[in-house]
């Protein structure tokens, strides 16, 4: 199994070149990315399921409050014309989510490889400019650039590349560091019970020194923070910054 230069693990390469894409390899980034995306497909389908006027279920009661808490939070801070926008920020939420918190059932977090927010930021970096060009045209757009100044044309490039680069690196950065903090808490507290053990003399020490007790309950605690605070919070800046750039754009 070799590692691709993001860190992910690549399970299969094609023998042969695609057109365009070249050769194509299958990481571990792409499949668990795949799994979140049919999780909450398969969500998404037991939730409308059997929708009702009247009298009805929990479970639709729940995905209307999903929906109105989602149209809430785009409407209420990028306005009434941003409603379209809903849909987009809900899927960008929930794939946020669910690809943050899949790490604790032991799979490698999709936000820790830099590729996926790169992508997402990239999508993202191109609504903005649409928006730009939509509200100023064309010309008003590459205008910008040389505001106020002429001569302040490269550093404006350099500030609209900024944007995309700082949403995917914020994000990448707090999980990646979440993932590691955690495993070196593991890798301290396993060579640590290893030493502790080893101090009892005899077969009991060498059989105990390979259980990693004081693995156990510490960095459960820690996960709480680092898993789902840390995963929730960082999909939360993602969308808000992504409605704030939009809601800029339009202003412009």
């Amino acid at each position: 199994m070799n590692i691709d230069i993001t860190g992910a693990r690549i399970f299969y390469t094609f023998p042969f070149d695609f057109p365009i894409l070249g050769k194509f390899s299958i990481t571990e980034t792409l499949v668990v990315s795949w799994i979140v995306m049919a999780v909450i497909t398969g969500l998404c389908i037991w939730l409308t399921r059997d929708l009702k006027v009247e009298n009805i279920s929990k479970r639709q009661a729940f995905a209307e409050m999903l929906v109105e808490t989602a149209n809430n939070f785009v409407v209420g801070n990028a306005g009434e014309k941003f409603r379209g926008l809903v849909p987009f920020v809900a899927a960008l939420f929930a794939t946020s989510v669910f690809s943050n918190l899949i790490s604790l059932l032991g799979l490698r977090s999709p936000t820790a490889d830099l590729s996926t927010e790169a992508a997402w930021a990239g999508l993202v970096f191109v609504m903005i400019t649409h928006q730009k060009i939509k509200t100023s045209g064309i010309g008003g757009y590459l205008k910008g650039y040389t505001e106020p100044i002429f001569i302040m044309t490269p550093f404006n490039v350099l500030s609209e590349l900024a944007t995309p680069i700082s949403l995917a690196c914020r994000h990448f950065g707090n999980i990646l560091s979440g993932i590691v903090i955690n495993a070196l808490i593991y890798g301290s507290l396993a060579a640590a019970s290893a030493a502790l053990f080893r101090l009892i003399p005899g077969a009991v020490g060498e059989i105990l020194s390979h259980i990693p007790v004081l693995s156990v309950g510490v960095p459960a605690v820690l996960s709480v923070y680092f898993d789902w605070f840390t995963g929730v919070m960082q999909a939360f800046i993602f969308c808000m910054l992504t409605i704030m750039y939009l809601a800029n754009a339009a202003e412009e």
